[in-house]
Parts: structure tokens; C-alpha cells; sequence
């Protein structure tokens, strides 16, 4: 009779351990999401607006590094100016965009 008390004090403990188990991978998950999750989807949000609004006489730089005008804007592709030649490249690979600021320096 005294194992059986023993072994119904025992079991509470164990529930509380799988509640706090339970609290440290919610926990974890919800750091998981605010520090990495979170912000690259606010950066990737950010680059298509930044790619839907290129016009003509913006300066771009491509993911492949090539550095050009737009001169013409289609919905899927745009013409880039480079030097003498002009290149004709996807929208999605644009890598940024450059800025008056940018170049000055």
C-alpha cells in the first residue's frame, strides 16, 4: 500500500514536466518565427514590390551582377542597357535596385 502512495505522488510530476516541455517548444517556436521567419518574409514582400514598381530610367543591378538602365518594362521581362549591348532579363532576377544616393558615393 505505501508503493501505491508513492506512485500516485509521482504521477503529478510528471505532468508538470511535460507541461513545462511543452511551454520551452512553444517558446522556442515563437523565437524561431519572430527572429528568422518574421523578417524574411517582410524582405521578400519588400523585393517584389521593389520589382512590380521598376519603370523605364531605373537603374538595376541583376542577381548575375550585370548593372543597367531599364529601357523598356514588360510585365514578366525587363530590357536592360548595359554599356553598348541590351540585355533582355526576368523581372524576379533583379537583385535592387540603384539609387541616386548609391552612386554618389
Amino acid at each position: 500500500m505505501t508503493s501505491l502512495i508513492g506512485l500516485l505522488q509521482a504521477q503529478p510530476s510528471g505532468g508538470s514536466n511535460l507541461a513545462v516541455f511543452a511551454i520551452q517548444i512553444g517558446a522556442f517556436i515563437a523565437i524561431f518565427y519572430f527572429l528568422l521567419i518574421r523578417p524574411q518574409r517582410k524582405e521578400q514582400q519588400r523585393h517584389v514590390e521593389m520589382i512590380k514598381a521598376l519603370v523605364k530610367g531605373d537603374d538595376v543591378v541583376t542577381n548575375g551582377g550585370i548593372v543597367g538602365r531599364v529601357t523598356r518594362a514588360d510585365e514578366q521581362r525587363l530590357t536592360l542597357k548595359t554599356g553598348d549591348v541590351e540585355v533582355v532579363v526576368e523581372r524576379a532576377r533583379i537583385a535592387r535596385k540603384v539609387s541616386a544616393e548609391s552612386e554618389s558615393e
